[in-house]
Protein backbone atom coordinates (compact mmCIF):
# COMPACT_ATOMS: atom_id res chain seq x y z
CA UNK A 1 0.00 0.00 0.00
CA UNK A 2 2.79 2.64 0.50
CA UNK A 3 3.83 2.06 -2.84
CA UNK A 4 0.95 2.63 -3.98
CA UNK A 5 0.66 5.71 -2.18
CA UNK A 6 3.85 6.61 -2.84
CA UNK A 7 3.53 7.07 -6.82
CA UNK A 8 0.40 8.94 -6.07
CA UNK A 9 2.39 12.07 -4.40
CA UNK A 10 4.81 11.90 -7.34
CA UNK A 11 1.82 12.18 -9.94
CA UNK A 12 0.44 15.11 -8.79
CA UNK A 13 2.36 17.14 -6.07
CA UNK A 14 0.35 20.48 -7.08
CA UNK A 15 -2.87 19.25 -5.56
CA UNK A 16 -1.63 18.85 -2.34
CA UNK A 17 0.47 21.74 -1.77
CA UNK A 18 -1.61 23.17 1.38
CA UNK A 19 -1.81 26.85 1.76
CA UNK A 20 -0.78 28.60 4.38
CA UNK A 21 -3.80 30.39 6.06
CA UNK A 22 -4.82 27.23 7.73
CA UNK A 23 -1.56 25.99 8.69
CA UNK A 24 -2.09 26.03 12.02
CA UNK A 25 -4.67 23.01 12.39
CA UNK A 26 -3.57 21.07 9.76
CA UNK A 27 -3.49 16.80 9.98
CA UNK A 28 -0.54 15.06 10.24
CA UNK A 29 -1.87 13.19 6.88
CA UNK A 30 -1.97 16.38 5.09
CA UNK A 31 1.77 16.84 5.30
CA UNK A 32 3.26 13.98 4.84
CA UNK A 33 2.96 13.84 1.33
CA UNK A 34 4.30 16.92 0.87
CA UNK A 35 7.41 16.36 3.40
CA UNK A 36 8.01 12.89 0.87
CA UNK A 37 8.20 15.55 -1.95
CA UNK A 38 10.38 17.73 0.20
CA UNK A 39 12.79 14.37 0.95
CA UNK A 40 13.44 13.58 -3.00
CA UNK A 41 13.74 17.25 -4.46
CA UNK A 42 15.60 19.05 -1.84
CA UNK A 43 17.29 16.67 0.33
CA UNK A 44 18.03 14.47 -2.58
CA UNK A 45 16.84 11.83 -0.84
CA UNK A 46 16.45 7.71 -2.82
CA UNK A 47 12.91 6.72 -3.49
CA UNK A 48 13.99 4.03 -1.41
CA UNK A 49 14.15 6.32 1.71
CA UNK A 50 11.08 8.23 0.93
CA UNK A 51 9.05 4.80 0.70
CA UNK A 52 11.05 3.58 3.90
CA UNK A 53 9.67 7.50 5.57
CA UNK A 54 5.71 6.87 4.64
CA UNK A 55 5.51 3.34 6.01
CA UNK A 56 7.45 4.63 9.73
CA UNK A 57 4.82 8.24 9.28
CA UNK A 58 1.52 6.34 8.51
CA UNK A 59 2.66 3.54 11.37
CA UNK A 60 2.50 6.72 13.83
CA UNK A 61 -1.11 7.77 12.53
CA UNK A 62 -2.08 4.05 12.62
CA UNK A 63 -0.75 4.60 17.00
CA UNK A 64 -2.70 8.33 16.89
CA UNK A 65 -4.77 8.67 15.10
CA UNK A 66 -5.09 11.44 12.06
CA UNK A 67 -4.94 13.91 14.50
CA UNK A 68 -3.83 17.81 14.25
CA UNK A 69 -0.11 18.60 14.35
CA UNK A 70 -0.87 20.87 17.57
CA UNK A 71 -1.92 17.60 19.24
CA UNK A 72 1.61 16.21 19.04
CA UNK A 73 3.40 16.29 22.75
CA UNK A 74 5.62 14.76 24.74
CA UNK A 75 3.43 12.25 25.98
CA UNK A 76 1.75 11.18 22.90
CA UNK A 77 5.62 10.28 21.97
CA UNK A 78 5.98 8.56 25.15
CA UNK A 79 2.82 6.71 24.34
CA UNK A 80 3.77 6.03 20.65
CA UNK A 81 7.50 4.31 21.90
CA UNK A 82 5.83 2.17 24.45
CA UNK A 83 3.46 0.91 21.27
CA UNK A 84 6.37 0.62 19.19
CA UNK A 85 7.59 -1.69 21.79
CA UNK A 86 4.72 -3.96 21.65
CA UNK A 87 3.89 -3.76 17.93
CA UNK A 88 3.63 -6.96 16.40
CA UNK A 89 2.94 -7.24 11.97
CA UNK A 90 0.56 -9.56 10.59
CA UNK A 91 2.98 -12.52 11.04
CA UNK A 92 3.26 -11.89 15.07
CA UNK A 93 6.97 -10.43 14.60
CA UNK A 94 7.94 -7.53 16.95
CA UNK A 95 10.20 -4.49 15.79
CA UNK A 96 13.70 -4.33 16.29
CA UNK A 97 15.28 -1.63 18.53
CA UNK A 98 16.90 -0.58 15.45
CA UNK A 99 13.69 -0.36 13.45
CA UNK A 100 11.77 1.23 16.41
CA UNK A 101 14.89 3.53 15.92
CA UNK A 102 14.34 4.30 12.49
CA UNK A 103 10.07 4.86 13.05
CA UNK A 104 11.79 7.64 15.82
CA UNK A 105 13.66 9.23 13.21
CA UNK A 106 11.18 9.31 10.55
CA UNK A 107 8.86 11.13 12.90
CA UNK A 108 11.99 13.90 14.03
CA UNK A 109 12.46 14.53 10.33
CA UNK A 110 9.00 15.17 9.72
CA UNK A 111 9.04 17.68 13.07
CA UNK A 112 11.92 19.04 11.93
CA UNK A 113 10.27 19.97 8.28
CA UNK A 114 6.92 20.97 10.39
CA UNK A 115 9.56 23.40 11.91
CA UNK A 116 10.78 24.87 8.58
CA UNK A 117 7.19 25.39 7.62
CA UNK A 118 6.56 27.44 10.80
CA UNK A 119 3.80 24.95 11.61
CA UNK A 120 2.86 24.89 15.86
CA UNK A 121 3.82 21.47 16.37
CA UNK A 122 6.39 19.31 19.22
CA UNK A 123 10.12 20.15 18.49
CA UNK A 124 12.14 17.74 17.12
CA UNK A 125 14.64 17.49 19.72
CA UNK A 126 11.78 16.44 21.59
CA UNK A 127 12.06 13.01 20.48
CA UNK A 128 14.62 10.84 21.80
CA UNK A 129 15.96 7.84 20.07
CA UNK A 130 16.41 4.42 21.89
CA UNK A 131 20.08 3.52 22.62
CA UNK A 132 20.58 0.46 20.15
CA UNK A 133 23.05 -1.60 20.68
CA UNK A 134 25.42 -1.86 17.47
CA UNK A 135 25.50 -5.55 16.30
CA UNK A 136 29.05 -7.71 15.88
CA UNK A 137 30.33 -7.74 12.45
CA UNK A 138 30.45 -11.00 11.25
CA UNK A 139 33.17 -11.25 8.56
CA UNK A 140 34.73 -13.84 6.53
CA UNK A 141 38.62 -14.59 7.06
CA UNK A 142 41.34 -14.95 4.14
CA UNK A 143 40.86 -18.54 4.19
CA UNK A 144 37.03 -18.42 4.07
CA UNK A 145 36.71 -16.04 1.40
CA UNK A 146 39.52 -18.07 -0.46
CA UNK A 147 37.42 -21.19 -0.13
CA UNK A 148 34.26 -19.11 -1.37
CA UNK A 149 35.66 -17.93 -4.53
CA UNK A 150 36.94 -21.12 -5.28
CA UNK A 151 32.96 -22.80 -5.40
CA UNK A 152 31.50 -20.97 -8.70
CA UNK A 153 31.87 -23.36 -11.73
CA UNK A 154 33.68 -21.68 -14.43
CA UNK A 155 33.08 -23.46 -17.14
CA UNK A 156 29.65 -22.13 -17.47
CA UNK A 157 28.41 -18.24 -17.82
CA UNK A 158 26.49 -18.13 -14.49
CA UNK A 159 29.57 -19.40 -13.08
CA UNK A 160 31.78 -16.62 -14.58
CA UNK A 161 29.51 -14.18 -13.59
CA UNK A 162 29.05 -15.68 -10.30
CA UNK A 163 32.65 -15.53 -9.54
CA UNK A 164 33.36 -12.35 -11.24
CA UNK A 165 30.50 -11.02 -8.53
CA UNK A 166 32.19 -12.45 -5.51
CA UNK A 167 35.23 -11.19 -6.78
CA UNK A 168 34.06 -7.65 -6.78
CA UNK A 169 32.47 -7.59 -3.49
CA UNK A 170 35.33 -8.28 -2.24
CA UNK A 171 37.80 -6.17 -4.16
CA UNK A 172 35.66 -2.92 -4.22
CA UNK A 173 33.42 -3.20 -0.87
CA UNK A 174 30.60 -2.07 -2.69
CA UNK A 175 26.92 -2.33 -1.63
CA UNK A 176 24.59 -4.64 -2.88
CA UNK A 177 22.22 -2.19 -3.95
CA UNK A 178 25.10 -0.77 -5.63
CA UNK A 179 26.43 -3.69 -7.27
CA UNK A 180 22.64 -4.44 -9.11
CA UNK A 181 22.86 -0.93 -10.49
CA UNK A 182 26.15 -1.21 -12.74
CA UNK A 183 26.37 -1.28 -16.42
CA UNK A 184 28.88 -1.88 -18.00
CA UNK A 185 29.84 1.98 -19.00
CA UNK A 186 30.35 2.24 -15.54
CA UNK A 187 33.69 0.19 -14.96
CA UNK A 188 36.54 0.59 -16.27
CA UNK A 189 38.74 -2.54 -16.29
CA UNK A 190 41.43 -1.16 -17.71
CA UNK A 191 42.22 1.73 -14.74
CA UNK A 192 40.64 -0.83 -12.60
CA UNK A 193 38.42 2.54 -10.56
CA UNK A 194 35.27 3.90 -11.27
CA UNK A 195 32.80 6.08 -9.60
CA UNK A 196 29.77 5.08 -7.71
CA UNK A 197 26.76 6.39 -5.92
CA UNK A 198 25.89 5.20 -2.89
CA UNK A 199 24.18 6.62 0.47
CA UNK A 200 22.53 10.08 0.14
CA UNK A 201 23.12 10.53 -3.46
CA UNK A 202 26.89 10.63 -2.67
CA UNK A 203 29.31 10.21 -5.38
CA UNK A 204 33.25 7.99 -4.48
CA UNK A 205 35.76 6.23 -5.73
CA UNK A 206 35.88 2.52 -6.46
CA UNK A 207 38.77 0.62 -7.37
CA UNK A 208 38.77 -2.91 -7.96
CA UNK A 209 42.49 -5.29 -7.80
CA UNK A 210 43.45 -7.03 -10.88
CA UNK A 211 42.11 -9.99 -10.16
CA UNK A 212 38.80 -8.79 -10.43
CA UNK A 213 38.73 -6.89 -13.25
CA UNK A 214 40.33 -10.38 -14.82
CA UNK A 215 36.93 -12.15 -14.04
CA UNK A 216 34.67 -8.93 -14.60
CA UNK A 217 36.60 -9.04 -18.31
CA UNK A 218 36.34 -12.46 -18.38
CA UNK A 219 32.19 -13.06 -17.71
CA UNK A 220 31.80 -10.24 -20.55
CA UNK A 221 33.58 -11.84 -23.18
CA UNK A 222 31.30 -14.97 -22.95
CA UNK A 223 28.36 -12.70 -23.22
CA UNK A 224 26.71 -12.18 -26.85
CA UNK A 225 24.56 -9.25 -25.86
CA UNK A 226 25.04 -5.55 -25.95
CA UNK A 227 22.42 -4.90 -22.84
CA UNK A 228 23.71 -2.29 -20.63
CA UNK A 229 23.60 -3.77 -17.17
CA UNK A 230 26.55 -5.42 -16.47
CA UNK A 231 25.37 -8.42 -14.14
CA UNK A 232 22.35 -9.99 -16.27
CA UNK A 233 20.42 -13.03 -14.83
CA UNK A 234 21.49 -16.31 -17.25
CA UNK A 235 18.21 -17.69 -19.36
CA UNK A 236 14.57 -16.83 -18.78
CA UNK A 237 11.99 -15.26 -20.77
CA UNK A 238 13.13 -13.24 -23.66
CA UNK A 239 11.70 -9.81 -23.45
CA UNK A 240 12.30 -7.14 -26.45
CA UNK A 241 14.12 -4.11 -24.33
CA UNK A 242 16.91 -2.82 -25.24
CA UNK A 243 17.65 -1.57 -21.64
CA UNK A 244 18.15 -4.69 -20.84
CA UNK A 245 16.76 -4.22 -17.00
CA UNK A 246 14.44 -6.76 -17.33
CA UNK A 247 17.40 -8.97 -17.38
CA UNK A 248 19.31 -7.03 -14.73
CA UNK A 249 20.22 -9.18 -11.56
CA UNK A 250 18.86 -8.54 -8.60
CA UNK A 251 19.87 -8.23 -4.96
CA UNK A 252 17.52 -10.98 -3.78
CA UNK A 253 19.15 -13.22 -6.36
CA UNK A 254 22.85 -11.93 -5.22
CA UNK A 255 21.91 -12.52 -1.69
CA UNK A 256 21.07 -16.12 -2.63
CA UNK A 257 23.74 -16.56 -4.45
CA UNK A 258 26.07 -16.11 -2.11
CA UNK A 259 24.68 -17.66 0.68
CA UNK A 260 24.45 -20.99 -2.14
CA UNK A 261 28.48 -20.52 -2.25
CA UNK A 262 29.26 -20.11 1.37
CA UNK A 263 27.33 -23.60 2.14
CA UNK A 264 29.09 -25.52 -0.60
CA UNK A 265 32.50 -23.93 1.11
CA UNK A 266 31.22 -25.35 4.63
CA UNK A 267 31.21 -21.76 5.96
CA UNK A 268 28.58 -22.40 9.12
CA UNK A 269 28.43 -18.71 9.81
CA UNK A 270 25.77 -16.80 8.15
CA UNK A 271 27.02 -15.08 4.94
CA UNK A 272 25.66 -12.54 2.70
CA UNK A 273 26.85 -9.67 0.30
CA UNK A 274 27.36 -7.08 2.86
CA UNK A 275 29.73 -9.90 4.97
CA UNK A 276 32.31 -9.66 1.26
CA UNK A 277 32.11 -5.96 2.55
CA UNK A 278 32.81 -6.56 5.84
CA UNK A 279 35.84 -8.64 4.32
CA UNK A 280 37.25 -6.25 2.25
CA UNK A 281 37.13 -3.48 5.10
CA UNK A 282 38.91 -6.27 7.63
CA UNK A 283 41.16 -6.85 5.33
CA UNK A 284 42.51 -3.26 4.74
CA UNK A 285 42.61 -2.37 8.47
CA UNK A 286 44.69 -5.67 9.43
CA UNK A 287 47.23 -4.63 6.66
CA UNK A 288 47.61 -1.07 8.17
CA UNK A 289 45.48 1.25 6.25
CA UNK A 290 43.82 3.98 8.13
CA UNK A 291 40.61 4.43 9.50
CA UNK A 292 39.95 7.54 7.06
CA UNK A 293 41.17 5.67 4.47
CA UNK A 294 38.70 2.70 4.83
CA UNK A 295 36.00 5.09 5.56
CA UNK A 296 36.06 6.81 2.27
CA UNK A 297 36.21 3.55 0.51
CA UNK A 298 33.21 2.46 2.12
CA UNK A 299 31.50 5.56 1.43
CA UNK A 300 30.42 6.37 5.31
CA UNK A 301 29.71 9.65 5.64
CA UNK A 302 30.41 9.09 9.93
CA UNK A 303 33.63 7.85 11.10
CA UNK A 304 31.93 6.07 14.03
CA UNK A 305 30.18 3.55 11.29
CA UNK A 306 34.01 2.65 10.38
CA UNK A 307 34.83 2.01 13.81
CA UNK A 308 32.69 -1.26 13.85
CA UNK A 309 35.73 -2.97 11.79
CA UNK A 310 38.78 -1.53 14.24
CA UNK A 311 38.27 -4.69 16.27
CA UNK A 312 40.50 -6.53 13.06
CA UNK A 313 43.33 -4.31 14.68
CA UNK A 314 43.49 -6.08 17.59
CA UNK A 315 46.39 -8.39 16.80
CA UNK A 316 48.23 -5.51 15.03
CA UNK A 317 47.58 -3.22 18.01
CA UNK A 318 48.88 -6.54 20.52
CA UNK A 319 52.08 -6.44 18.12
CA UNK A 320 52.50 -2.63 19.06
CA UNK A 321 52.03 -3.35 22.61
CA UNK A 322 54.74 -6.12 23.13
CA UNK A 323 57.14 -4.46 20.68
CA UNK A 324 57.17 -1.19 22.49
CA UNK A 325 55.84 -1.27 26.25
CA UNK A 326 59.07 -2.15 28.00
CA UNK A 327 58.70 -4.91 30.52
CA UNK A 328 59.14 -4.13 34.08
CA UNK A 329 63.06 -5.66 34.23
CA UNK A 330 63.38 -4.21 31.15
CA UNK A 331 62.56 -0.38 32.74
CA UNK A 332 65.17 -0.71 35.40
CA UNK A 333 67.71 -1.67 32.93
CA UNK A 334 66.70 1.70 30.92
CA UNK A 335 66.33 3.60 34.15
CA UNK A 336 70.49 2.60 35.42
CA UNK A 337 71.53 3.19 31.97
CA UNK A 338 69.65 6.38 32.06
CA UNK A 339 71.37 7.27 35.36
CA UNK A 340 74.64 5.93 34.33
CA UNK A 341 74.73 8.37 31.34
Amino acid sequence: MCYVYFTCYLLAPQQRWVSEYNISIMYISELIADFLEYLEVEKNRSQRTSVNYHLYLMRFVEFAGDIKLAQINDTKIRHYRLWLTHYKNENDVSLSKATQAYHLIALRHFLKYCAKRNIDTLAADRVDLPSVKRPQVSFLDQKEMELLLQQPDTATLSGKRDRAILSLLYASGLRISELVNLDRSHINLKQREFTVRGKGQKDRPVFISAEAANHIQEYLDKRHDNLAPLFLRVGGQQVVDQSGDYRRLTARSIQRMVSHYAKLAGITKKVSPHSLRHAFATSLLSRGADLRSVQAMLGHSNISTTQIYTHVTDPHLKKVYEDFHPTVEGSDQNLASSEAI
